[in-house]
């Protein structure tokens, strides 16, 4: 008996309607290779390193990142960016196999018991479609928040819960001098702006931009 294939479009609409069952997904990647690539994009949609072992884990499965499922992601959340900005500094880049993430996630659940302050800066224009950025609770100097905001063209949605840890005193109504251009994204969602610490100096630099919200 001669192979009968599905058209790629009833394939592709099947697959669709099975898009919040991973399990049956799963299985979906079991029953031809040419099922693959559009079940990834259901089955990877949505990426979340909730700790170093899950990260572990996911460089494990897939060691080489250029090829990983990684480009199917439109939502990516990160409970360790520690972990995760070491292991990127380590690779030269690693996150950038994200290219296609949407939204943006980044919490630190160690927070408050600690002084270092975390570097987001290998995100900056690593997935030129970000549209959403949350970033809850953490610690960032201004100048790194400011050009990790302006490094987002399509940027709609900032939600920041972060202390300010900029070096300096008080120089001015904006507090300690920094250098903020008016090429940020003109925001067309949602700004929520959770003042705590040092932020207050972030939101008002935020709120003045010339050009800006």
């Amino acid at each position: 008996m001669s192979d009968i294939s599905l058209p790629p479009e009833v394939l592709d609409y099947t697959v669709d309607l099975l898009h919040d069952e991973p399990g049956t997904l799963k299985e979906c990647c079991l029953v031809s290779q040419s099922w693959v690539p559009h079940t990834r994009n259901h089955l990877f949609a949505k990426v979340e390193f909730r700790s170093a072992a899950a990260l572990n884990s996911w460089k494990e499965t897939f060691p080489d990142s250029a090829n990983s499922p990684a480009h199917h992601a439109r939502t990516l959340i990160i409970h360790c960016p520690d972990f995760v900005v070491a292991s990127d500094a380590e690779e030269g880049g690693w996150i950038r196999a994200f290219s296609g993430v949407a939204n943006l996630g980044v919490y630190d659940k160690r927070w408050y018991s600690k002084t270092q302050v975390v570097s987001l800066a290998p995100f900056r224009r690593f997935s030129p479609t970000l549209k959403s950025l949350l970033i809850f609770p953490i610690t960032l100097p201004c100048p790194e928040l400011f050009d990790l905001i302006r490094s987002s063209p399509l940027l709609e949605d900032l939600f920041l819960r972060c202390e300010d840890k900029s070096s300096g005193n008080d120089d001015g109504p904006h507090g300690p001098q920094t250098a903020v251009h008016s090429t940020i994204p003109l925001l067309t969602g949602t700004l929520n702006l959770d003042i705590i610490g040092g932020m207050g100096n972030t939101a008002r630099q935020l709120l003045d931009l010339p050009g800006g919200l």
